[in-house]
C-alpha cells in the first residue's frame, strides 16, 4: 500500500509482524494514481499522475522506472495468469486513459533488474471508443477457455467488448496481437449502457485459485450488470446476464459507488461511508455495514484471489472482511425462484429447512399437473400422510398415489413396521387394481406389461421381504380375490413357498412343471408329500427325479406312494418302482428293512428271477441281511417260489425244513442243503437219510440212493437197507456192503493199535513216577536262601530240580500275594489246622492206651496237612515257574506305596 507519494508498505501476511518499506526514489511532486498487483503477489505496477508507471518485483527492493511505458496514464492491466512467472509476467494488456490497449512484458534477469532482452517490449495493439472518440479503458481481463481459445475482456464508462480468437499452440509467448487484429476494421461485440458514472469496474468470482472464474460483475451507470461465463461457447461466454439496478438510496450524481467487489452468491459496493451486499439472485440488500467519520471516507476495495478475503482502506485505515456462510439463506431465494434443485442442494445438510423446499416444489408440481414428481417429493417430506393421500385419491392420480406410496415406503425405517405393512398391503391393492383395468384393455398392453414389471420388482424387493414373508397370508388373500393366480404363483416362488406352486400345478394338470419346481429347489419334503399324485401320471420322470436326489431322500418315505402306484399300475410300470428301489440298494446301499422288504415284495410280484438273484447275493448270514426272513418267507410261499423258500430256509438255519421243501424241487438241491450243518454231524446224516427215503421210496431208484452213500461219508449200507422193499436184487448195492464191511474191518484193527499205544503210554508213565521218587539232592552247610540269602539249613527249607532253595516261611511269603484268593483262603485254613495239631493235649487223666491212639491219629491228620501245603506252596519253583512268568507285567514298586518310595528318594 502506499503511505504517501514516495513510500510503499510491502506486509507478508505469514509474517505479519515483519513489515517492509520501500522507497520510490522520487524527488518531484509525482503522485501514486493507482497500483496494479498480480494474483500470485510476484509483480507490482505503479502509475503515478505524470503519466509514468514503476516496477516492483517481490524478490527484490528497489523500484524501477518503465521508461518504454513514459506519456501513458495507466488505467487497468489484464495480467498473463497463464505464462507468468516469478521474474517474468508474460504477455500482458495495459489500458490507458486515451483508450490504447497496450501489450507488455516485464522481466527480471540475474545480473540486474531489467533485461535488455527483446522480449521486454510496450507496442499498441488496439483503441477503445465510445460514441464520442477515444475512452479509459477501465478494466482488462483474459481468460483461456477450451480448444486454445482466449476471450479479452475489456470496459469503458459505458461499454463492455469481448475480444474472442485463438492464439497457435507454440506461439502463447508471442502474446495477443493475432486476437486483435481480427478485428482492426471493425469494432469487436459488445454491451453498452446509457448512464456514465465517470468509470467502471468489473469483478469476478472464481471458486479456486488458478480456475476460470465462474461470473462477472460490472459496476456502471445503469447499475450492475450480472452474469455468468460459458466459455464452451463460440463467440461470448457473457450467460444469463441481468442488470441488478442500484438500491434507492444510491444516486450517482450524489454518492455513486465508487468500487465494487463478487463472491459467490453476492456483489459488494463499495461507497464513500459504507459498504453494501447485494444478493446476486434477488437483487436484494442483505448488509450493510457504516463507517464512522473519524476513519476518514472510503476510497479502496479489493479481493485477495487466493484467500477469498476483502479489503477496504480509507486514507487512515485498512479493514478486512471474511466471507462466512454466504449460502445460508440461498436455499430460500432458489425455492421462491423454483429453482427446486439449486434450492436443495444448499440446505441438504439442514433437514428443516430441506423439508420446506420439497413442500414447496411438490406442490409448484401439482399445481403444474405433473403428479408424479410431486408424489416423489411428498414422499421426501414431514407433511401428514393422510392429507397428500387424499389430495391425490381426490385428483383421481392412482399412479401417483402408487409412486407417493412406494417411495413413503422406501424411506420408513425396519423399525417402523406397522407403517411398512400398511403401505405394503395398499400398493398391493392398487397394483392389482391397475392391472385389472389395463388388462382388459388391448390398447393398453405396453402399459400392462411395464406396470405388471413394476408390481413384481414391488414384490421381489429384498426391503419389503420381511413384510411380504410376515403378512403373505393377506397378501394371498389379495391375489385370490383379484383372481390373479399368475401372480400367486410368482408371489409364491418370492416367498419360497414351493408348496403352494407345486400344489398350484397340479390342480392344473401340469404335472411337468411340478416336478421341475421340486427337482429346482429339490426339497426332500415336498418330494415326499406331492409324489404319490405326480407319480400317477408321469412315474418315469418322477423316478428319474428321485434318482437325481440320490441319498437326500429317505425312500422309506417313498414307500407310501409307491405302494399306492403299484396297485394300480402295470407290470410295466411297476418295473418303474423296482428301478428306483435297485438304485437305493444297489448304488445307495441302503439298508434299512422296509426298502428291501418292499424290494422283495415287487420281485416276489413280478420278477422271481430277480427275487432268487436277489436272495442269493444278500448272502446268507442272518446278520448281515436287511430283509425280514419270516417276512421273506411268507411272501414267497403265498407266490410259490418254493426255490425262494429253500434259500430262506438256509439262511434260518432251519435245514430240515429246508430239504423237505427242496426235495418237492430237486434232489440235487435237497444234497446242498444236507451239507449245510458242518458242525452237527448227527443232524447232517439225518438230512442225508431223508433224501436216501426219498429216492428209495419216492423215486425207486436204487442206484441214485447208492449214490447218496457215496455223497455222504456218514451214511452206510445199513442206514439206508430199512428204506428198501423187503424184495430187491441185492445186485444193486452189494458192492456197498462189501465196502462197508471193509470199513468195519479197518476200524477194528485202528482200535487194536490205539490200545496198545495206550498200555505202553502208562507203563512208561509209571516208571517215570517211581524215577522221581527216588531223586534225591544235596545241601552243603553254607548254602543260602535264595529269598533272604540266610544260612539255609537253620529252619525249615524247600530244594527244588532247577537248584533254587528257600526257607519254608521265605518261599510261603514269596508265594502267597500270587495265588487266586480262593487258593490264599485254603492255604490259611491248612496253616490254621497245622497249628491247632501242634499244641499239646490238655488232659493229664487220659491212659497210655488213649494217648497212643491220639497221637497216631493226630500225627497222620498233621503229615496230610503239610502235604496239602505242600502242593500249594512248592508246586514250583517262585523263580523258574509260571509265577514269575505271569508277574512279568507286575510294577516293581507297589502302586500305594508309589508317593511313599519317591518321597523317600528326595
Amino acid at each position: 500500500m502506499s503511505l504517501g507519494k514516495d513510500t510503499l508498505l510491502r506486509i507478508d501476511l505469514g509474517k505479519p509482524d515483519e513489515p517492509n518499506q520501500v522507497e520510490l526514489g522520487r524527488k518531484d511532486e509525482a503522485k501514486v494514481y493507482k497500483m496494479f498487483l498480480d494474483h500470485t503477489g510476484s509483480h507490482l505496477l505503479i502509475a503515478l499522475n505524470t503519466s509514468e508507471c514503476l516496477y516492483l518485483n517481490r524478490s527484490v527492493q528497489k523500484v524501477r522506472a518503465l521508461s518504454r511505458w513514459k506519456g501513458h496514464l495507466i488505467e487497468s492491466v489484464g495480467w498473463n495468469k497463464f505464462l507468468g512467472s516469478e521474474t517474468n509476467t508474460g504477455p500482458i494488456l495495459v489500458g490507458t486513459s486515451q483508450g490504447h490497449i497496450y501489450e507488455a512484458e516485464i522481466s527480471v534477469s540475474e545480473g540486474s533488474l531489467f533485461s535488455t532482452n527483446p522480449d521486454q517490449y510496450f507496442r499498441q495493439v488496439y483503441t477503445l471508443e465510445e460514441e464520442s472518440g477515444p475512452a479509459p479503458v477501465c478494466c482488462l481481463e483474459i481468460e483461456r477457455g477450451i480448444e486454445g481459445k482466449f476471450f479479452i475482456i475489456a470496459t469503458t464508462r459505458k461499454r463492455l467488448f469481448q475480444f474472442v480468437g485463438k492464439v497457435p499452440e507454440g506461439t502463447e509467448q508471442q502474446g495477443f496481437s493475432s486476437i486483435f487484429a481480427v478485428h482492426a476494421d471493425h469494432l469487436p461485440s459488445f454491451r453498452e449502457f446509457p448512464a456514465n458514472l465517470g468509470f467502471s469496474e468489473i469483478a469476478f468470482y472464481t471458486p479456486k485459485l488458478r480456475s476460470n472464474p465462474r461470473s462477472f460483475a460490472w459496476m456502471m451507470g445503469n447499475g450492475v450488470l450480472y452474469g455468468t461465463l460459458d466459455y464452451s461457447r463460440p463467440d461470448s461466454i457473457l450467460s444469463d446476464e441481468r442488470v441488478w439496478v442500484y438500491p434507492p438510496d444510491i444516486d450517482i450524481t450524489v454518492n455513486k459507488p465508487i468500487s465494487i467487489v463478487l463472491t459467490q452468491f453476492h456483489f459488494l459496493l463499495l461507497l464513500s461511508d459504507r459498504v453494501k451486499a447485494v444478493c446476486t439472485l434477488n437483487g436484494q440488500v442483505v448488509f450493510q455495514d457504516l463507517f464512522l467519520e473519524k476513519f476518514g471516507l472510503l476510497t479502496r476495495m479489493i479481493k485477495d484471489p487466493t484467500v477469498q478475503q476483502i479489503w477496504i482502506h480509507t486514507e487512515k485505515v485498512v479493514f478486512r472482511y471474511h466471507v462466512q456462510r454466504e449460502s445460508r439463506d440461498v436455499w430460500k431465494m432458489y425455492m421462491n425462484m423454483n429453482k427446486f434443485d439449486l434450492a436443495k442442494e444448499y440446505c441438504k445438510d439442514r433437514p428443516e429447512c430441506l423439508d420446506i423446499v420439497l413442500a414447496k416444489e411438490a406442490e409448484h408440481c401439482f399445481q403444474n399437473k405433473r403428479y408424479l414428481d410431486s408424489a416423489k417429493c411428498y414422499a421426501l417430506t414431514q407433511n401428514y400422510f393422510e392429507e397428500i393421500a387424499l389430495k391425490f385419491i381426490e385428483a383421481k392420480q392412482e399412479e401417483a398415489l402408487m409412486e407417493f406410496l412406494i417411495k413413503k415406503l422406501s424411506n420408513l425405517k425396519p423399525s417402523e413396521k406397522t407403517q411398512t405393512t400398511l403401505l405394503t398391503t395398499w400398493l398391493t391393492e392398487l397394483y392389482l387394481n391397475w392391472l385389472g383395468i389395463l388388462q382388459g384393455d388391448p390398447s393398453q398392453r405396453n402399459l400392462y406389461l411395464d406396470t405388471r414389471e413394476k408390481f413384481r420388482t414391488f414384490l421381489s424387493s429384498p426391503k419389503n421381504k420381511d413384510c411380504l414373508f410376515n403378512n403373505r397370508a393377506s397378501i394371498y388373500e389379495l391375489l385370490a380375490s383379484h383372481g390373479d393366480t399368475e401372480h400367486m404363483v410368482y408371489f409364491a416362488v418370492i416367498m419360497q413357498d414351493y408348496e403352494r406352486v407345486v400344489a398350484h400345478h397340479c390342480q392344473h394338470d401340469e404335472y411337468d412343471e411340478a416336478l421341475n419346481v421340486l427337482s429346482r429347489h429339490r426339497d426332500e419334503k415336498l418330494f415326499y408329500k406331492f409324489s404319490p399324485v405326480l407319480i400317477q401320471h408321469i412315474p418315469k420322470k418322477v423316478v428319474d427325479a428321485w434318482i437325481s436326489m440320490g441319498s437326500r431322500l429317505d425312500a422309506r418315505n417313498l414307500i407310501p406312494a409307491l405302494v399306492n402306484y403299484s396297485q394300480s399300475a402295470s407290470t410295466q410300470q411297476i418295473n418303474e418302482a423296482i428301478r428306483y428301489m435297485e438304485f437305493c440298494v444297489y448304488q445307495l446301499e441302503e439298508t434299512q428293512q422296509a426298502i428291501h422288504n418292499y424290494l422283495l415284495s415287487l420281485y416276489a410280484l413280478c420278477r422271481p428271477d430277480s427275487l432268487l438273484s436277489y436272495l442269493e447275493q444278500a448272502g446268507t448270514s442272518p446278520n448281515r441281511i436287511h430283509y425280514d426272513l419270516k417276512y421273506a418267507l411268507r411272501l414267497c410261499a403265498e407266490h410259490g417260489h418254493h426255490r425262494a423258500c429253500v434259500h430262506i430256509y438256509k439262511v434260518m438255519e432251519l435245514y430240515e425244513e429246508a430239504v423237505d421243501l427242496a426235495l418237492q424241487v430237486d434232489v440235487d438241491l435237497a444234497k446242498s442243503c444236507a451239507d449245510l450243518p458242518e458242525d452237527d454231524e448227527e443232524l447232517r446224516k439225518k438230512l442225508w437219510l431223508k433224501i436216501a427215503r426219498h429216492v428209495v421210496q419216492e423215486e425207486k431208484d436204487v442206484k441214485k440212493a447208492m449214490a447218496c452213500l457215496s455223497s455222504c461219508a456218514l451214511l452206510k449200507i445199513e442206514d439206508v437197507l430199512p428204506f428198501f422193499p423187503d424184495f430187491v436184487t441185492i445186485d444193486h448195492f452189494k458192492e456197498a456192503i462189501c465196502n462197508s464191511l471193509e470199513d468195519y474191518n479197518k476200524h477194528i484193527e485202528e482200535l487194536k493199535r490205539e490200545m496198545e499205544e495206550a498200555t505202553q503210554s502208562a507203563k512208561r508213565i509209571r516208571e517215570d513216577i517211581q524215577e522221581m521218587r527216588n531223586k534225591y539232592g544235596s545241601v552243603e552247610p553254607q548254602e543260602k536262601c535264595a529269598a533272604c540269602d540266610f544260612p539255609l539249613l537253620n529252619r525249615p527249607f524247600y530244594l527244588f530240580l532247577c537248584g533254587h532253595m528257600f526257607h519254608y516261611d521265605c518261599l510261603l511269603q514269596a508265594v502267597f500275594s500270587s495265588l487266586p484268593a480262593y487258593k490264599q483262603a485254603k492255604l490259611e485254613d491248612l496253616q490254621k489246622k497245622l497249628a491247632a495239631t501242634s499244641q499239646p493235649s490238655k488232659s493229664h487223666h487220659r491212659s497210655k492206651d488213649a494217648d497212643t491212639i491220639s497221637l497216631g491219629k493226630g500225627q497222620q491228620s498233621r503229615e496230610q496237612i503239610k502235604a496239602d501245603i505242600d502242593d500249594i506252596v512248592a508246586a514250583e519253583c517262585v523263580y523258574c515257574g509260571e509265577l514269575m512268568i505271569r508277574s512279568i507285567d507286575k510294577p516293581f514298586i507297589d502302586p500305594q506305596k508309589y508317593e511313599e518310595e519317591m518321597q523317600s528318594w528326595l
